[in-house]
C-alpha cells in the first residue's frame, strides 16, 4: 500500500506587492517567468525519483499569485505533475488566484488541468480598505470572478479575508461578513492583520501612520466572525478557518497534523522522511540550478522525537477539535501526561484548555491568548 504525500508548488510572482505582504514574491518579474517555470518543472521531475511509493492526496499551487501565469505555463506544470506522480483520483487540487487575474479562458483551462478547488484572495469587500491594503482589485471585480467560477461549476471555493485592518470599523466587518455569507463559498479563511517587518505597513506603523484597532476591538471582531459564520452553517475547525460540511481544507490539515509534504519552487518548505528543509530564496540561483533538488535545499533539520512532539502539540491545538489523546499515544508510545501533566494541569486551572481524558482543546479564553498557551508545550 502506497504512503500518502502532499505537494506544495510555489509561484512567487504578483502584479504588485500588497502593503502587508512578507511572502516570498516579486512584482515586475515577467521576464523570468518562463525560465522559472522550466526550473520548477525540472524540480517536479527530480522528486519523482523518491516518491514512487507515494500517493499524492493533495496539491496546492500557492504564491504569490499563481493565476498570474499564462494558461500554457499553468498547463505545463500540471502536465508534469500528472506525468511524474501517482495522483489519487479524489485528490484535492487547489490553486490560489487574485481577482483581476482570471478570465473565462483561464478558468476553463485550469479546470481542465484537474484543479477542483480555488482559493480567491479578497481580504475585504470595502474598496477603500482594499486600496489601503494595496490590493489590485475592487469588490465588483471579485464578484465577476466569483460568478465566472460558479458558471464553470467550481463547487469548492475558498475566500481569503482579513480583519483588524487600518481604519476598519465593526460596521465594515459586519458588511464584509454579510456579503461573503450571502455568496456561500464552501470555505472561508479569516486572518487578523499582522504587521510584518520589511513590509510597507511596517514602515507606516513605525511612522505612526496606521490607525489599527486596539487589542480589545480585535478580539471583539474575531468573535463576531466566529459567531456569524457558525450561525450561518460554517464549522469553525481551525483558529482562522471555517468550512461548510465536508469542505475543510485537506491540504492545510496535512500541515497541522504533521503529515508529510514536499514543497517545490523558490523558498518552498518540506517535511519529508523525517527531515524539514526549505529551498533557496535567490531567484537567479534557483533558475540556474535547473531543478536539482539537492543543490537548492537549505536549512536541513533532522526532526528528533522531542521536536516532533512539540510541533504536534503546537500545530494540533490550532484545530478546534484539538488533540486526540489516543492518537498521541499511538504516535509516541506514551500517554500525553507522561510529557505534559503539569503543563496541562496549569492550563486547565487557568481555563485555557479543556481535558476530558480523550481530547485536549483550547477554550475560548485559550484562543484569545493562543500564542501563550501553545508556547507552554515547548520543552525547555
Amino acid at each position: 500500500m502506497k504512503k500518502n504525500i502532499s505537494l506544495y508548488i510555489h509561484i512567487p510572482f504578483c502584479k504588485s506587492k500588497c502593503n502587508y505582504c512578507d511572502f516570498l514574491s516579486f512584482d515586475n518579474k515577467a521576464s523570468v517567468m518562463k525560465e522559472y517555470v522550466q526550473a520548477l518543472i525540472s524540480e517536479i521531475k527530480s522528486y519523482s525519483e523518491v516518491t514512487k511509493e507515494y500517493m499524492v492526496k493533495s496539491i496546492f499551487i500557492g504564491g504569490g499569485t499563481p493565476s498570474i501565469l499564462s494558461c500554457a505555463d499553468i498547463e505545463s506544470i500540471f502536465e508534469a505533475l500528472k506525468l511524474y506522480y501517482n495522483i489519487d483520483n479524489n485528490a484535492e487540487i487547489t490553486i490560489e488566484a487574485n481577482p483581476g487575474t482570471l478570465n473565462e479562458d483561464k478558468i476553463g483551462r485550469v479546470l481542465d488541468s484537474g484543479v477542483n478547488r480555488i482559493s480567491l484572495g479578497l481580504q475585504s469587500c470595502n474598496d477603500n480598505l482594499l486600496k489601503r491594503l494595496g490590493r489590485i482589485h475592487t469588490f465588483d471585480e471579485f464578484l465577476l470572478n466569483y460568478d465566472l467560477l460558479r458558471k464553470y461549476k467550481f463547487s469548492n471555493i475558498n475566500v481569503d479575508m482579513m480583519f483588524a485592518l487600518p481604519n476598519q470599523k465593526m460596521t465594515d466587518l459586519e458588511y464584509d461578513l454579510k456579503s461573503i455569507i450571502d455568496l456561500r463559498p464552501e470555505h472561508i479563511s479569516y486572518y487578523s492583520l499582522i504587521i510584518e517587518e520589511g513590509t510597507n505597513f511596517s514602515k507606516m506603523y513605525k511612522d505612526n501612520k496606521l490607525n489599527l484597532p486596539d487589542e480589545d476591538d480585535e478580539r471583539a471582531m474575531y468573535w463576531l466572525i466566529d459567531n456569524l459564520l457558525q450561525k450561518s452553517g460554517y464549522k469553525h475547525y481551525e483558529i482562522s478557518n471555517f468550512a461548510l460540511g465536508g469542505k475543510e481544507c485537506y491540504h492545510n490539515k496535512v500541515y497541522w497534523i504533521e503529515k508529510e509534504y514536499i514543497g517545490m519552487g523558490l523558498g518552498a518548505s518540506s517535511f519529508f522522511e523525517g527531515f524539514r528543509y526549505k529551498n533557496i530564496s535567490n531567484m537567479n540561483e534557483y533558475i540556474k540550478s535547473n531543478g536539482e533538488r539537492e543543490k537548492i535545499k537549505e536549512s536541513i533539520q533532522k526532526i528528533d522525537k522531542k521536536t516532533a512532539i512539540e510541533e504536534y502539540m503546537f500545530l494540533g491545538l490550532r484545530l478546534l477539535d484539538g488533540i486526540d489523546e489516543l492518537d498521541f499515544y499511538n504516535r509516541w508510545g506514551h500517554e500525553i501526561d507522561y510529557y505534559y501533566k503539569s503543563v496541562i494541569k496549569e492550563l486547565v486551572k487557568d481555563n485555557l484548555i479543556t481535558n476530558n481524558g480523550y481530547r485536549l482543546k483550547l477554550t475560548r479564553k485559550g484562543i484569545d491568548v493562543s500564542n501563550y498557551a501553545l508556547a507552554m508545550f515547548l520543552f525547555d
